[in-house]
C-alpha cells in the first residue's frame, strides 16, 4: 500500500547511497553501461534510452526468473510543495492508485489477476515512485497501467475520489503520531531548518494542509510534475533492449511532456550553534535523538559519513556500542546512521536510555565517542571491517531486481539523482578507496558544532499542534519545451487493459539431501547469480511453545543469547569476527521452533561456517552479559507494552487458548517481565543441552554452493557434535481448546491516543489440517489482501483505517485468526460494527464469496508463484515451512493445483470456520473516548485488562 516512509540510507544498503553530481541531465542518447570496476566484483550492468518525450528508460537484464520489475521515478517529493500545500506530494501519490481515465477502479484490481508481487508507491522528500513485479508475459498490463495513470489521469480525478485518499492519508498520519516516539520526527524537522526551507515540514503534511487541498491543486500538481520529462522507468529482469524499447514506445511514446520543472538549489542548512529539547510523550524510557545536517547526496563526503557512521554506531561492533550497551551498560540500543537526501542529508545518532540513568550522561558518552574518532580517526581495522560491510550488503541487495533497494531502485535512484545509472559504481569506489584521514577530515568538517539534540523523556503526551493552513501561493509553471516532441497514439485504450493469455510456468528450484555424521538432514536448494549462501538450522523443540510454565521467554532469550558470544570470544570479538568474513549470523524461536541462520559471502564460506559452528556449540551464556541482556530485555517489554499493535498481541494469546497452554504467551515471544527476570545462566545452558542439538534437525542451505562443497564443510565443522547425554527436548503437546460460547471484548486504555487499535480473535485448524488452505483462500476474501472486504470498507469505502487485514499465522496446534485495523478514535464503535458484520455475513453464508472474488485470490496465491521465489530467503522459508509441517517437496506445487480447482462452494465453506459469535475482541485506545460506545455495540462482555493482561476493577 502507499506509504510516506522515508528510507534512511544505511551501511548496508550501498545500492542506494550516490556519489555524483546532482542535477537532471539532458534528454541521454541510448548507451550501455561501462564495464565494472574490478574492485566493485560484482555490478548492475544496464542499457537505457530516452524517448522523445523526455521519458528515461533505464534496462537490465537478469534472467533468473521469469518477472519483470517495473519501476517508475517521478522527480517530485514533499521539498516541491508550496506553501499552504504541505503532504501534497504523499497524498498525490494515494490518488496514482485510484481510477485512470480508461480504467476504472482500484489500480491495483488488474494486478491481482496477472500475479503481482512486491507492488507498492512511496513519497520522500524529493521523489516519488511506484514499483511492482509482474510475469514475464504480464509485462503490456503493468506498461499499459503506468502509462494510463502517466498520461490519462485528471479525468477520473474528481472530488470524490480526492476526499476519500485525503481521509486515508490523515488516517496514516495519525497511525504515524500515535506510535511512541511518533511525533519526534516533526519535531526534529522543524528544529533543524529554518522555516520556509523545503525539508522543514514532514512528508506526511499538516492536518490543515491537507484539509485545504483542492481539486484544482491536484490538477495543477499533476501537469506540473508528472510528465514523462520529469520521471525515470526502469524495467529489470527478464527483458531485453529490445523489447523495451518497442513496448515503452507503444505505451508512453504519446505523452506529451510537461514543463521542466526547476530543482531547488542544493540547501544543506548547516547550523551555526548547537540547540537542544526536551519533550515528554508516553514512553517506557528516555530517547535520544543527536542529528547533524550534513552532506547531499553526489556528494563524495556522503559516502565517507555512511563509513564513519559504520564504525561510530553502525554495527554490533562499533565503538557506541561497545562504550554504551557493553562497557558502560548506559543504553538498551545505540545507532548512528546517515539519512540521505537531494538538498542535504542527517547524520543521526539514535539512544534509548537503560532504565534509571541519567540521560545527561548518555550524551556526554556520545559526545566523548564522536570527539575521540574524529580526534584519532578509525583503526586500519575498523575501516577495513566498515568496508566489507558495505561490500556485503550492495551484495546481498542485489539479488532482488525489484522492491525497496533491489537493483531497480538502486538504478532509479542514480538516474533520478545524478543523471547516470550507474553512479553507484562511484560510490564504491570511494568506500573501496577512502584512506582513514579522509574518513577523519569528512567527520571533522560535518560534525562539530551545530547539531541538534532532541530528548524524548516519559511523561503525559501533548497532541502536537498543527500548523494553520498555509496560504497557498498561485502556480506559475513554465512553458513545456518544444524539443520534446511525441509520437502517435499506437495503443487503442478504449479496448481496456490489455491481459495475458498465458503465465510463466512455477519452478520451484530442486532439492538434494544429504545426512550429516552428526544426524541433523541437510536440504540444498542451489541458486546461481550472487556469491552468497544462506543456511538455517531448524530445531524442532527449541520453539518458544516448549518454554515450561513460568518460564516464558526462555527459548527466545536462550536462542538469542548464542551470538553474545561464543568459544571464548565475547559478543564484542565475536562481532568482529563476524562483520571482517561480511557474514550475517543470530538465532532465534518461534512458536514451535527455533532457528539459527548464517548468511556467508560464498568466498568466505569456510571461516563463516566455523564461526557459526562456535555459536551453536560452544555459546558462552556468560553471566556479565547475560545480566546485560536481561536488562534490555526487560526494557523491550516495556516497549512492547507501549506500542498499541504489540501491546494487544501480548494479551490475546492466553485469552484464546486459556492460561496454562503452550501457546497462552505474548505472540512476540519475549515473555514477562517477571520470567524473563528469574531466569538463570542454569536455565539457559539446560535449554541448549536439551533443544539446540544436531539429532532431529533440519539444516536447509541455498545459495551458490553444491552438496559437494558444503556438505564437507559442515562435516568439518559440525559433523563430530553430538548432544549431551541428556535425553533430548520434545515438542510440546499441543491441546485442542474449544471457542468461547459467545463473543468477549477486552479494552486497554491508552490515554491521549488519536487511534484506537482493534483485534478480533477465533481458533482455527491447525496447519497441518486438510482443509487450511481452503481456509486461506477464504481469509483472502475477506481479509488476506489490501483488495479484500475489510480493507476496501473501512481504508477505501468510510476512510476511516489506513488499512485493515486478517489471517493466520501457521502453526503446528490451532491457529489464532485475526482480523485488524486501526481506527480514526471517533470510530471505534463504528469500526467494530463493520467488521462484525463483514465476518458474520461472509461465514454465515449470507454474504458468501463470489465467483469474482475466488477467482481474484486464486490469481494472486497462484499467478505470482513464479515470482515469488527470486531471493534466497523465500526459497528456504518454503523449505523450512515444508519441513515443520511434514509436507512433500513438491507441496508448492500441490498447493497451486489444490488452489487452481478449489470452487466458491467450497471457499463458502471454509469461512464457516470464521464464526462470527466467538470472536475475543481486544481494542487498545483511550478509553474516556471509546469505552461507551464500545459497551453500546453489545458485542459480548466487556472488560477492562492492564497492560498485562489483568482485569482493572471499573
Amino acid at each position: 500500500m502507499p506509504t510516506s516512509k522515508l528510507q534512511p540510507r544505511r551501511a548496508t544498503v550501498l545500492a542506494i547511497a550516490l556519489a555524483a553530481a546532482l542535477g537532471v541531465a539532458a534528454p541521454l542518447a541510448w548507451a550501455a553501461s561501462p564495464p565494472a570496476s574490478a574492485e566493485a566484483g560484482i555490478d548492475i550492468a544496464y542499457e537505457q534510452f530516452t524517448l522523445p518525450n523526455g521519458l528515461r528508460v533505464v534496462v537490465h537484464t537478469d534472467r533468473k526468473a521469469p518477472i519483470v520489475a517495473v519501476n517508475l521515478w517521478y522527480h517530485v517529493g514533499s521539498k516541491d510543495e508550496p506553501s499552504g500545500r504541505s503532504g501534497f506530494a504523499h497524498l498525490f501519490e494515494h490518488l496514482m492508485f485510484q481510477a485512470s481515465e480508461n480504467h476504472d477502479g482500484e489500480y491495483f484490481a488488474p494486478f491481482k489477476q496477472i500475479g503481482v508481487t512486491d507492488q507498492n508507491g512511496t513519497t520522500n522528500t524529493d521523489r516519488t515512485n511506484y514499483f511492482q513485479n509482474v510475469p514475464t508475459t504480464a509485462l503490456d498490463t503493468a506498461l499499459w497501467m503506468e502509462s494510463d495513470r502517466m498520461g490519462h489521469l485528471l479525468g477520473a480525478v474528481d472530488q470524490a475520489a480526492l476526499d476519500e485518499q485525503r481521509g486515508v492519508v490523515q488516517n496514516e498520519k495519525r497511525q504515524g503520531e500515535n506510535q511512541p516516539y511518533g511525533q519526534a520526527w516533526t519535531r526534529l524537522m522543524k528544529a533543524l531548518y529554518p522555516e520556509g526551507h523545503p525539508y522543514s515540514h514532514t512528508v506526511i503534511g499538516s492536518m490543515n494542509d491537507l484539509d485545504a487541498a483542492a481539486l484544482e491543486d491536484v490538477h495543477a500538481w499533476f501537469r506540473a510534475w508528472y510528465g514523462p520529462n520529469n520521471a525515470v522507468l526502469v524495467l529489470a529482469g527478464d527483458i531485453d533492449l529490445a523489447t523495451a524499447k518497442d513496448k515503452v514506445t507503444k505505451y508512453f511514446g504519446h505523452i506529451p511532456a510537461g514543463p521542466d520543472m526547476a530543482q531547488p538549489q542544493v540547501d544543506v542548512a548547516r547550523r551555526a550553534e548547537s540547540t537542544r529539547e526536551v519533550m515528554e510523550d508516553k514512553v517506557p524510557q528516555p530517547r535520544i535523538y543527536r542529528v547533524w545536517n550534513v552532506a547531499e547526496v553526489g556528494n563524495p563526503d556522503l559516502d565517507r559519513l555512511q563509513l564513519l557512521a559504520q564504525v561510530l554506531g553502525g554495527s554490533r561492533s562499533s565503538r557506541l556500542d561497545a562504550r554504551l550497551l557493553h562497557r558502560d551498560q548506559l543504553v538498551d540500543s545505540i545507532s548512528a546512521g546517515s539519512y540521505g537526501k537531494q538538498l542535504g542529508s542527517n547524520f543521526m545518532v539514535i539512544a534509548n536510555v537503560k532504565q534509571g540513568v541519567d540521560p545527561a550522561k548518555v550524551e556526554a558518552a556520545i559526545d566523548e565517542e564522536i570527539a575521540r574518532l574524529l580526534a584519532e580517526g578509525p583503526t586500519a581495522e575498523e575501516l577495513e571491517r566498515a568496508r566489507t560491510m558495505f561490500r556485503a550488503g550492495f551484495t546481498r541487495g542485489i539479488e532482488r531486481i525489484g522492491g525497496f533497494g533491489g537493483k531497480a531502485d538502486a538504478l532509479a535512484e542514480c538516474a533520478v539523482y545524478a543523471g547516470d545509472p550507474g553512479c553507484f559504481r562511484e560510490s564504491l569506489r570511494i568506500i573501496d578507496t577512502t584512506t582513514a584521514a579522509e574518513l577523519q577530515a569528512a567527520g571533522r568538517q560535518w560534525l562539530g558544532k551545530g547539531e541538534h539534540t532532541l530528548v524524548v523523556m516519559p511523561g503525559e503526551r501533548t497532541a502536537l499542534a498543527e500548523d494553520p493552513a498555509g496560504v497557498p501561493q498561485p502556480w506559475t509553471l513554465p512553458d513545456v519545451d518544444a524539443r520534446y516532441a511525441t509520437l502517435p497514439v499506437a495503443v487503442d485504450r478504449t479496448q481496456g487493459v490489455p491481459m495475458p493469455t498465458a503465465f510463466p510456468e512455477l519452478k520451484f528450484p530442486a532439492v538434494e539431501r544429504a545426512t550429516l555424521s552428526n544426524g541433523s538432514t541437510v536440504v540444498l536448494a542451489r541458486r546461481s547469480g550472487v556469491p552468497v549462501v544462506q543456511l538455517n538450522y531448524q530445531f524442532p523443540a527449541a520453539g518458544y511453545s516448549a518454554d515450561a510454565e513460568g518460564r516464558m521467554g526462555t527459548a527466545s532469550f536462550a536462542m538469542g543469547m548464542l551470538d553474545e558470544g561464543a568459544a571464548g570470544a565475547g559478543p564484542l570479538a565475536f562481532a568482529e569476527r563476524a562483520e571482517t568474513l561480511g557474514a550475517q549470523l543470530g538465532a532465534g524461536a518461534a512458536l514451535d521452533a527455533g532457528t539459527a541462520w548464517l548468511s556467508a559471502l560464498s568466498a568466505k564460506l569456510d571461516a563463516s561456517v566455523a564461526l557459526f559452528a562456535d555459536m551453536l556449540r560452544r555459546p558462552d551464556f556468560d553471566a556479565a552479559e547475560l545480566e546485560r541482556v536481561r536488562a534490555t530485555w526487560i526494557a523491550n517489554i516495556a516497549q512492547e507494552k507501549a506500542r498499541p499493535q504489540t501491546a494487544a498481541l501480548r494479551v490475546l494469546p492466553p485469552l484464546l487458548y486459556g492460561e496454562g497452554h503452550p501457546y497462552a504467551m505474548p505472540f512476540t515471544g519475549s515473555g514477562t517481565e517477571a520470567s524473563i527476570a528469574a531466569l538463570t545462566r542454569d536455565d539457559l545452558l539446560a535449554f541448549h543441552r536439551a533443544s539446540v542439538r544436531p539429532e532431529g534437525a533440519t539444516l536447509v542451505v541455498v545459495g551458490d554452493t553444491t552438496l559437494a562443497e558444503i556438505v564437507p564443510l559442515l562435516e568439518k565443522h559440525l559433523g563430530d557434535w553430538r548432544g549431551s547425554g541428556e535425553a533430548p527436548a520434545v515438542a510440546a503437546a499441543i491441546p485442542e481448546v474449544a471457542r468461547p460460547d459467545k463473543a468477549r471484548v477486552f479494552l486497554i486504555d491508552q490515554p491521549g491516543a488519536v487511534q484506537a487499535n482493534i483485534y478480533a480473535g477465533l481458533l482455527v485448524p491447525p496447519t497441518t489440517d486438510s482443509g487450511s488452505v481452503r481456509l486461506d483462500i477464504a481469509n483472502g476474501v475477506v481479509g488476506g489482501d489490501f483488495t479484500a472486504r475489510l480493507n476496501m470498507n473501512l481504508r477505501e469505502d468510510k476512510h476511516w483505517s489506513y488499512g485493515a487485514r486478517s489471517g493466520a499465522s501457521g502453526a503446528l496446534g490451532q491457529r489464532p485468526w485475526l482480523a485488524s485495523a486501526p481506527v480514526q478514535i471517533d470510530r471505534t464503535a463504528d469500526a467494530m460494527a463493520e467488521i462484525q458484520r463483514e465476518i458474520a455475513g461472509f461465514a454465515s453464508g449470507k454474504a458468501p464469496p463470489t465467483a469474482a472474488e475466488v477467482e481474484r485470490i486464486r490469481a494472486i496465491n497462484t499467478l505470482s508463484l513464479p515470482g515469488a521465489y527470486e531471493t534466497a530467503s523465500s526459497v528456504a522459508s518454503t523449505i523450512a515451512g515444508n519441513v515443520m509441517y511434514g509436507r512433500p517437496d513438491d507441496y508448492v506445487a500441490r498447493r497451486k493445483a489444490e488452489i487452481e480447482a478449489m470452487t466458491p462452494a467450497q471457499v463458502a465453506e471454509a469461512a464457516r470456520t470464521i464464526d462470527a459469535d466467538a470472536l475475543t475482541w481486544v481494542v487498545v485506545g483511550d478509553l474516556s473516548q471509546i469505552e461507551a460506545p464500545v459497551r453500546a455495540l453489545e458485542l459480548g462482555e466487556v472488560t477492562v485488562l492492564d497492560a498485562d493482561g489483568k482485569p482493572v476493577a471499573r
